[in-house]
């Protein structure tokens, strides 16, 4: 029903998959320019039927709504504890058999000129590809990238990693 209301309703196609053998990754879903963004991800996440995860700050999965958040693939972190974000969410990868975390690289929904590296840390610690996601608006196409592998020249992949948004439009821009 949602890959239905995905494509024919609303119009979207998707290019490219995440590879169902790859049980653990970061997505980087971007450009993220609206909260309209966590629907088209619930969407996507139903449409390709691939388990599609995120985290959130812990005060989120309290009842009443914890247990939807966590349905939705969410996974609590305590933001809080100040540069420990990445620890926390290399601990989640560790912990679980399956994550997929998908991630706005750029921190915000405004438009930004340099992306935040939180994602690429917890990739290269993790020991987990990226899979690049681009939402692009203009087209109506989610495109998706084959896994990439860090190599720790974080100078170097940023500028691969960047290269496939070339042209994609956010919703605002």
């Amino acid at each position: 029903m949602y890959k239905f209301i995905f494509q024919s309703i609303l119009g979207w196609k998707i290019e490219g998959n995440i590879p169902p053998e790859i049980k653990k990754c970061i997505i980087t879903a971007a450009p993220h320019t609206s909260w309209h963004d966590f629907f088209l991800g619930a969407y996507i996440r139903s449409a390709t039927g691939v388990e599609i995860n995120y985290v959130a700050k812990k005060e989120l999965f309290k009842w009443p709504f914890g247990a939807y958040f966590r349905w939705m693939g969410g996974a609590p972190i305590d933001r809080s504890k100040k540069g420990k974000t990445v620890e926390q969410t290399v601990r989640l990868f560790e912990e679980k058999k399956i994550f997929r975390l998908a991630i706005a690289p750029e921190g915000t929904r405004q438009k930004v000129d340099t992306w935040k590296t939180g994602f690429y840390h917890i990739a290269h610690q993790a020991k987990v590809p990226i899979v690049r996601m681009a939402l692009d608006y203009k087209n109506r196409i989610v495109k998706i990238a084959p896994p990439f592998y860090t190599t720790g020249d974080i100078e170097k992949d940023m500028l691969e990693i960047r290269s496939f948004y070339n042209g994609i439009k956010g919703k605002k821009d």
